[in-house]
């Protein structure tokens, strides 16, 4: 992304209001020549934000805007999107989990010890393969089939929406643990949030429908 001048500035503003609009009608309209508007102009078309025809004059061009706006928005911090997470404690039966995965319509549970430290991740695909053909599921606890550090990957909040959303293909998982690091603890994390697609396709669509409304 090209830091534009102010005058760059002014350009993409004036040809946004008037366009299709010449190089001399824009040239005219900052009071300068149309040689000293034309590295500007060289510019800002090469970089995208202008389109331009022959004999028509200069267009801005909204797709770039929208790219910019995508851009901008993947490079939110994850603690500005944060979900609450849906825990259980790690003793709780695999039944109860199950219970608690319908209740609360989510596909991941996360589950923690006494001092709210994240001890593990339950999919919905660990409940489903866990219940088919075991009747004791009351007795079971997500412990034994939760995963646990060092395999879970996690996002902290000052990360960005591009590297959860990275982190999220390229793990095959739908949603990630928002967790604050502990001091001189390894693989120690404070889960304070979730992240998952959803929140980021659903928080995307609503910016870029605002920008093309």
């Amino acid at each position: 992304m090209i830091k534009l001048t102010k005058r760059q500035d002014e350009i993409l503003q004036i040809v946004k209001e008037n366009g299709p609009i010449t190089g001399k009608q824009i040239a005219d309209k900052l009071s300068l020549t149309r040689a000293a508007l034309r590295p500007d102009l060289a510019i800002l078309t090469m970089a995208g934000n202008l389109d331009a025809r022959p004999r028509v004059g200069y267009f801005f061009n909204h797709n770039y805007e929208v790219k910019l706006q995508a851009e901008k928005f993947l490079h939110q911090k994850v603690a500005d999107y944060k979900a609450h997470p849906i825990v259980v404690e790690k003793s709780t039966s695999v039944y109860d989990a199950i219970v608690q995965l319908f209740l609360e319509d989510v596909g991941t549970l996360y589950a923690v010890d006494g001092e709210g430290q994240l001890a593990g991740v339950i999919s919905r695909k660990d409940l489903l393969r866990t219940a088919i053909g075991n009747k004791n599921l009351n007795e079971l606890p997500v412990s034994v089939i939760m995963t646990r550090m060092p395999n879970i990957i996690t996002i902290k909040p000052d990360e960005t929406l591009l590297e959860a959303a990275k982190k999220m293909i390229s793990n095959h998982i739908d949603s990630l643990p928002v967790v604050k690091e502990l001091e001189q603890k390894t693989d120690t994390y404070l889960l304070i949030g979730r992240i998952t697609k959803t929140t980021i396709t659903r928080a995307y669509l609503e910016i870029m429908d605002q920008k093309l409304g």
